[in-house]
């Protein structure tokens, strides 16, 4: 593999810093690509430009892409479903009388009572982070805005309270993941090491608790203030030149008339959804687990053996399903209605998934620059024990922000963080820890971030304004971090 040196990771710090300078984000990431492209072509223009053709083909080669970008597609059915069917309003009347009952008890209440709610559904559901925004930013929408609370403010709650929640509460695939690649470098015990490790893992609590004080104190800051200020001020739930991720035809689809709105006609297809996604997963991969000791040790194990991109593909199909058949039972739709709907929503969600699509090859392109390993590296012939954690943090969080995927920095940094922490015979869980800390912090930090987009999506926000409301929040856990590290890596060493 040909070492490119620093010229690996100026595409991605392109591609970031257009997008948040000129909010143009598809524009960006496809000249990120561009340019790596043509860097891997020794800066031949017609190679480089067909090379970056031939990667948005590639992508789809990915088994695990394009059931994330069919995933994408068709929550825009989902979503036109429920807001046909009155479901949505039904649950909005259901959620105004708790709102009237706390506005009673105090002016004001209402807005920390219904943010908190989001923040704990999205806890909830720590089993899949696309499931957990999805669900969030889909049934919170409507009454953040009736409330006046910026979108931006429920795309960081749903984005807050998704990934760190499923990285503190591993019993999911990501648990799952971590420990394939913790055996892998030859950790005995990888659970135990695993869960040791949660207790180190500073970010993601700090993320997870950062939340509830910013609802509970209702002092923002940063651009997120002055989002508040300005629909407290002028009613607009966006910036006037947003585009959100999700059009008005989706968000404001008006629904049928003459039917009564029934909150169970978005709670039975949403709820379908939440619950298919372990059971699909475990479905996936109970043929890989070959020594369970009970019926019960297989489904657990055979949920960390599972497919995620799977799961949720076949969850959400099954939530559009069961939709179908519970409006078609009720005859609020005929056939040609709900088939007219599902075309209509999976068109009006091609921007996302042409943004999903963009992500994945820009994180090809830097995975074949060589990225993430450039990074890692660079960092091995300087760093003492005592620095170590602080700087595997730092290290993780640039590989994620850069590439946009936090699992694909765990593969790279623990491959690298724990031979140095045996090195160095620095603490194994506070090292393990840092990486997948920053991982989750960059990750938090990056518009190319799979659970940033579906955030953004889910919530109607504009993404650059969300990614700019969120990072001082981000960046804030993020120094508290480091120097928790820099504290308990003199201390243990």
């Amino acid at each position: 593999m040909t070492d490119y040196g620093f010229l690996s990771i100026l595409p991605p710090i392109l591609a970031i810093i257009l997008a948040l300078k000129t909010k143009q984000v598809y524009v960006s990431l496809v000249l990120g690509i561009w340019l790596s492209w043509l860097i891997m072509s020794d800066w031949n223009f017609l190679d480089g430009t067909l090379a970056t053709l031939e990667a948005f083909v590639n992508v789809f080669k990915s088994e695990g892409n394009t059931r994330t970008i069919m995933f994408s597609a068709l929550v825009g059915a989902l979503l036109l479903f429920i807001q046909y069917s009155r479901g949505v309003e039904g649950f909005v009347n259901k959620l105004n009388k708790l709102i009237v009952y706390f506005e009673n008890k105090q002016s004001g209440y209402s807005r920390v009572v219904v943010q908190l709610l989001a923040f704990f559904t999205g806890v909830a559901l720590f089993v899949e982070t696309s499931i957990s925004s999805l669900t969030v930013g889909t049934i919170y929408r409507p009454v953040f805005d009736k409330l006046k609370i910026p979108r931006e403010k429920l795309a960081y709650i749903a984005d807050s309270s998704s990934a760190p929640s499923s990285i503190i509460i591993p019993f999911n695939a990501w648990g799952a993941f971590i420990m394939g690649l913790l055996l892998t470098q030859g950790v005995d015990n990888p659970f135990g090491l695993l869960i040791s490790s949660i207790k180190y893992n500073f970010y993601p609590i700090l993320a997870l608790l950062l939340v509830v004080v910013i609802i509970v104190s209702k002092k923002d800051f940063g651009p997120m203030a002055k989002a508040e200020k300005r629909t407290r001020e002028t009613g607009k739930l966006l910036d006037e030149d947003s585009k959100p991720m999700i059009s008005e035809a989706v968000t404001s689809y008006k629904p049928k008339e003459g039917i009564p709105a029934k909150a169970y006609n978005m709670i039975i297809p949403l709820l379908t959804m939440v619950i298919m996604m372990p059971v699909w997963l475990a479905y996936t991969g109970w043929n890989n687990v070959t020594d369970a000791t009970s019926w019960w040790n297989h489904f657990v194990t055979a949920l960390g053996e599972g497919s995620g991109s799977s799961s949720v593909l076949y969850a959400v199909t099954t939530s559009i399903v069961v939709g179908m058949i519970l409006y078609r039972s009720q005859g609020l739709m005929r056939s040609k209605e709900m088939v007219d709907l599902i075309l209509k929503g999976i068109s009006e969600l091609i921007p996302l998934a042409l943004l999903m699509l963009l992500a994945f090859a820009i994180g090809d392109a830097c995975k074949a620059l060589g990225t993430g390993q450039f990074v890692a590296n660079w960092s091995k012939d300087w760093l003492s024990p005592e620095f170590l954690p602080a700087i595997v943090f730092i290290i993780s969080s640039f590989i994620a922000f850069s590439t946009g995927t936090s699992w694909g920095t765990f593969a790279i940094m623990l491959a690298i963080s724990i031979p140095m922490a045996n090195l160095h015979g620095s603490d194994l869980t506070l090292v393990v820890a840092a990486t997948l800390g920053g991982g989750i912090f960059g990750d938090h930090c990056s518009p190319i971030s799979d659970t940033s987009i579906i955030s953004s999506m889910a919530s109607a926000s504009d993404h650059i304004d969300h990614v700019r409301t969120q990072l001082p929040y981000a960046i804030f856990g993020g120094i508290i971090t480091v120097i928790l590290y820099l504290i308990l890596g003199f201390a243990m060493n």
